[in-house]
C-alpha cells in the first residue's frame, strides 16, 4: 500500500497523524502484519544487528506497538512469575511501559492494579500467556488498553487515565488475549471470554455505544474491512460446528452477513483482508476459509482448504497467505485466489510457533517458542534465508512489530531492537 493511501485510510479509520511508519496496533496497519519498510537484516544475534535490548518491568506476551519517538507495551508482574510457586493474586500489578524508540530506554510505567480474582495460574494454561497478552492501540494522541476483566483503559501519551470500562467479569484458565481495533471515534473490543460480547466503547468518553452477543471462546481479535466506496465492516472469525466468519455493520453491531467458518469450540487465530476479501485459519482440524465481505444474510465461502493453524494468524502477499503451524513447525503457503496449497515444509529449529508472523521487503519474519525467529522468503516456492537465536530462556509467543527498518521482538521480559546500527 503507498504511503499516501495509508495516510487517507489512517485519518479515516484512526483519525492520528502519526508517521505512515508507526506500528500502533496489533499486526500493524489494517491489522495485516505488513510495512512498506525495508532494510531489516536477514541476519542477527547477541552480537550483530542487534541496536539494542532493554529489560522489561514485568512479564508478557502482548505486542509493541510505536507512536512518534515511543514505544508502549504491557507487563505484569507480583503474581505468576513462576508456575511452581504462582505467589498470591492480590500481589497482581499490571504495567503500561513506554520506552524511548531510539534507544529502548524506559521513559516511563504506569501501575494497574487488577480486579480480583483473576483466572488461576498454572502451568499449561495460563502459565503460556500471563496476564499482559492484550496489544495496546493508539490513534497518535491516546492509548487504548484492554485487560481482561480488569476492563478496558484509556491513557494519554505520558501514561495519565483518562477513562476505565468494563466489559464483562468472568475468566478462563487460558486467559484473556484479544486485541482492540478502531474505527472513527469507537473501540471495539472483543470480550468474547469475560462476557460473550463484541463491544463498541466510545473513544473519549469509554461509553458503550454498542453491544453484540458473539459467545465464548474467541480469542481472535476483530479486524476492521475497508470496501469499496469507503465504506467498511467489522469481522470477526468465530467458534462453533462449522464455526462462522460474521461481518457487523461497524456504526452499529448489526449484524450484516455470516459465512461457515472454522470447526471447532474455541478460535484463537485473527482474520486478515485484502480487497474485500477476508481470510481466517484455524482450529485444531487445521482449516482455512476465504470469504468476500459486504454480503448480505448468509453467504458461501469462496473456498475451504484443509490447512490452517490453531494459534498463529496468516499473512498476504501477491496473491498468497501464508503462516506457521503452532506445532507441526511447518511453515504454509496457500493461492489466495484458489485456496489451493502451494508449500507446507518442515522447517529445522523452529519449536512451536505461537507468535503470528509479519511481512517486510518480501521476506516474512517468525517468531518461534524457543526464541528463534526464522526469516522466510515471501514467494510460492519456499526458501528458508535464515535462522536467529536469541540468548533468551524466557517465554516468546508475542507477534514482533516492524519499527521502519527494524525489527521488535518481545520475549516475557526483554525486548530487543533488531537492525542496522
Amino acid at each position: 500500500m503507498k504511503r499516501q493511501t495509508f495516510t487517507f485510510l489512517a485519518a479515516i479509520f484512526l483519525g492520528t497523524t502519526a508517521l505512515a511508519v508507526d506500528w500502533m496496533q496489533f499486526r500493524g496497519p489494517n491489522s495485516n502484519a505488513t510495512s512498506d519498510t525495508k532494510g531489516i537484516p536477514d541476519t542477527w544475534s547477541e552480537k550483530e544487528n542487534l541496536v539494542w535490548k532493554t529489560k522489561l518491568p514485568g512479564l508478557g506476551t502482548s505486542s509493541p506497538i510505536t507512536v512518534g519517538d515511543a514505544i508502549y507495551l504491557t507487563c505484569y508482574s507480583g503474581y505468576g512469575e513462576d508456575a511452581k510457586a504462582a505467589g498470591d493474586q492480590k500481589d497482581l500489578i499490571r504495567h503500561l511501559v513506554c520506552l524511548e524508540r531510539k534507544t529502548g530506554s524506559i521513559r516511563w510505567t504506569k501501575d494497574i492494579k487488577p480486579d480480583l480474582p483473576e483466572s488461576e495460574y498454572k502451568g499449561g494454561n495460563d502459565a503460556q500467556h500471563g496476564y499482559a497478552a492484550s496489544t495496546p492501540i493508539s490513534d497518535g494522541e491516546h492509548l487504548f488498553v484492554f485487560f481482561g476483566k480488569s476492563g478496558v483503559f484509556a491513557f494519554d501519551l505520558k501514561g495519565n487515565q483518562l477513562w476505565k470500562t468494563n466489559v464483562g467479569t468472568k475468566t478462563n484458565g487460558w486467559g484473556s488475549g484479544t486485541s482492540p481495533v478502531l474505527y472513527k471515534n469507537l473501540v471495539i473490543v472483543n470480550a468474547s471470554i469475560e462476557s460473550g460480547a463484541l463491544y463498541a466503547l466510545n473513544k473519549k468518553t469509554g461509553k458503550e455505544e454498542w453491544k453484540t452477543n458473539i459467545g465464548g471462546s474467541a480469542w481472535s481479535s476483530p479486524i476492521v474491512v475497508e470496501l469499496d466506496g469507503g465504506k467498511a465492516e467489522i469481522v470477526m472469525s468465530l467458534p462453533g460446528n462449522p464455526g462462522k466468519i460474521v461481518g457487523y455493520n461497524p456504526d452499529t453491531g448489526k449484524e450484516l452477513w455470516n459465512c461457515p467458518g472454522i470447526p471447532d469450540g474455541y478460535i484463537c487465530p485473527s482474520p486478515i483482508s485484502h480487497k474485500g476479501i477476508v481470510y481466517a485459519i484455524g482450529g485444531r482440524k487445521n482449516t482455512a476459509v476465504a470469504v468476500k465481505a459486504g454480503g448480505t444474510g448468509k453467504v458461501e465461502p469462496l473456498w475451504t482448504t484443509p490447512a490452517g493453524s490453531n494459534v498463529s494468524s496468516p499473512v498476504y502477499h501477491d496473491g498468497h497467505i501464508y503462516w506457521m503451524h503452532e506445532r507441526l513447525n511447518t511453515a504454509y503457503c496457500l493461492n489466495a485466489e484458489t485456496g489451493k496449497q502451494v508449500y507446507a515444509e518442515r522447517v529445522t529449529g523452529a519449536s512451536g510457533t505461537y507468535a503470528s508472523g509479519v511481512l517486510s521487503d518480501g521476506k516474512l519474519y517468525y517468531v518461534t517458542r524457543n526464541n528463534t525467529t526464522l526469516v522466510i522468503a515471501a514467494k510460492p516456492k519456499f526458501e528458508l534465508i535464515s535462522t536467529n537465536k536469541i540468548d533468551d530462556t524466557s517465554r516468546t509467543n508475542a507477534s514482533p512489530a516492524i519499527d521502519d527498518g527494524r525489527l521488535l521482538i518481545r520475549t516475557d521480559k526483554t525486548l530487543y531492537c533488531v537492525g542496522k546500527k
